[in-house]
């Protein structure tokens, strides 16, 4: 299979991350890249330096004010007297407020949707090389690959059109949905992280062009807690084409393929051309996280699952964060993609 990874995304290196009130280190790792890019190269995976598209695909999804926003801000933060070194908002307007603010901290507050996603000196750098990496496993796809791997460090799903989010600041997912239909194809967007895909879901929410799924721990009590639940449908043109399977706290392999099963179903009904699988490995037992259940065979099996539709597909890489099985899932994943 092929597979992308530039090494300028490992330059993002978050040390803020505050938990039940409790600052601790990040667990969004530079040292994930190197797990995952063993486990795909256990299955066969050649990396590819991912090509440089520029920023024509990013600005297709995410406006232009908040790609200059990420692009500058640290380097205006760090001209403020007494400033930390990452930026990190201390203000959240009700979504939005009436005005757009001058100031760098009103921005932040208005561009961040929490604490969970500091920018540091090399944030923009590893998001745009993360958002290449899942372009240029797009063109593969569109190009005839069956399938291609896309190894997106930092991920995307909790990034918004023009709000970061829970480590997330370009939605890679969903700048490769948008590449697929500007290609003229059909794109299901399967997510599988173990938290909700709340930003590619609030992407496409009033769009019927592109079909958005999520299975995933209940947010009622568990990151992102506003979004992932149920009745979550679309608005729109979009009602009927976002579908949300939350499930209970350590859910296992079982439970999980049964609602993966529901999803296919519907992306059979939606008449999907490709998939945009967004791979979170986090949903494993052992994950630090510990939403749910899913062991390492289990990966295999939602991976036989999702191939059994006969459909080509961009895997884009999200969560799942260092444990010892972190690279084996990975490699689980894809032996099961490839039979």
């Amino acid at each position: 299979m092929k597979a992308f990874l530039h090494p300028r995304q490992s330059a993002h290196d978050p040390q803020m991350f505050l938990a039940n009130g409790v600052r601790k280190p990040s667990p969004e790792q530079p040292a994930r890249i190197d797990a995952l890019k063993a486990g795909a190269e256990a299955a066969g995976c050649v990396f590819e330096l991912p090509q440089d598209f520029g920023q024509g695909f990013i600005s297709a999804v995410h406006p232009a004010e908040y790609v200059a926003f990420l692009r500058n801000i640290h380097d205006r933060w760090t001209r403020m007297e007494g400033a930390s070194d990452e930026v990190v908002p201390n203000i959240h307007p009700g979504r939005h407020g009436l005005s757009y603010p001058d100031g760098m901290v009103g921005q932040a507050g208005w561009h961040m949707a929490d604490t969970a996603c500091p920018i540091g000196a090399h944030t923009w750098e590893a998001a745009y090389w993360s958002a290449q990496t899942a372009v240029s496993a797009t063109m593969a796809v569109i190009d005839g690959a069956g399938s291609a791997y896309a190894l997106c460090r930092p991920p995307g799903h909790h990034a918004f059109a023009d709000m970061a989010g829970g480590f997330c600041f370009l939605n890679n997912a969903g700048i490769a949905a948008q590449a697929l239909t500007g290609a003229g194809l059909r794109a299901a967007i399967v997510d599988v992280d173990v938290h909700h895909g709340n930003g590619t879901q609030g992407v496409f929410y009033a769009r019927d062009d592109v079909f958005t799924a999520s299975v995933h721990a209940d947010p009622a009590r568990f990151y992102p807690f506003f979004w992932g639940h149920a009745h979550e449908r679309g608005t729109g043109e979009g009602e009927g084409c976002n579908l949300n399977l939350p499930l209970a706290r350590g859910t296992g392999d079982t439970g999980f393929l049964e609602a993966l099963d529901v999803v296919l179903d519907r992306v059979d009904a939606f008449a999907a051309d490709v998939l945009v699988v967004a791979l979170g490995l986090d949903a494993h037992e052992n994950d630090p996280f510990q939403g749910l259940a899913v062991t390492t065979p289990g990966f295999a099996r939602i991976a036989e699952r999702l191939r059994g539709r006969g459909l080509p597909a961009v895997i884009v890489q999200e969560g799942g964060y260092l444990q010892p099985e972190l690279g084996a899932n990975l490699t689980s994943f894809l032996d099961g993609w490839q039979g």
